[in-house]
């Protein structure tokens, strides 16, 4: 589905940082705090995790004409948390529970990078795909795109433009037929001259 509202910058950011917060305060409790503490956090760790997916998806999937000031903000973003958790980790996590969180953190906000970047030029090149072609033949245009009926736009002699969706309704007797010796429109849009 695609998401129609416009680029958000805070809420994948604000996901993420609580998603890396709620889990290094699940490892850094150790034995200070109960197994059920550190099972709630785990828990809601992992709900923040997929909202966090959930909203790069919806992020990624937005129907904009391209790549946004938006886009390369929650871009930048990801890869600054992902550089930073992999710094902490190395220069000032010591206990090994926390450094693994703190490794993970790293690899994620990476991977969620990578996906959102990818998954968002995906979106782009494939809404800029399906804009309409016009193709013209002699006073015959033919507009349409994929996935819809191709418009035929025929001049006529002092009478004006006719315009009418190409599978539809009686031909008029000026659009070239199959077997004429003008053009031969196929299903795709495209006009191959015959002759």
């Amino acid at each position: 589905m695609k998401e129609r509202r416009g680029g958000r910058v805070g809420t994948v950011s604000g996901l993420a940082l609580l998603a890396g917060g709620t889990a290094l305060a699940a490892s850094v409790g150790g034995d200070h705090q109960s197994l059920s503490a550190s099972l709630l956090l785990g828990g809601l760790t992992l709900g923040l995790g997929h909202s966090l997916v959930d909203e790069i998806k919806r992020q990624a999937r937005r129907e904009t004409a391209g790549w946004s000031r938006s886009d390369t903000t929650n871009a930048v973003l990801l890869a600054v948390w992902a550089e930073s958790s992999l710094l902490a980790s190395i220069l000032l996590f010591h206990a090994t529970a926390t450094l693994a969180v703190g490794l993970a953190l790293a690899l994620a906000y990476a991977l969620a990078c990578g996906y959102f970047v990818t998954e968002r030029r995906r979106v782009i090149a494939a809404a800029s795909a399906v804009q309409p072609a016009a193709v013209t033949a002699g006073s015959t245009t033919i507009i349409g795109g994929t996935g819809t009926p191709p418009f035929v736009s025929v001049g006529s002699s002092g009478a004006g433009n006719q315009s009418s969706p190409s599978n539809s309704g009686p031909i008029p007797s000026s659009m070239p037929m199959r077997g004429s010796p003008s053009a031969t429109v196929t299903a795709n849009t495209e006009v191959i001259p015959e002759g």
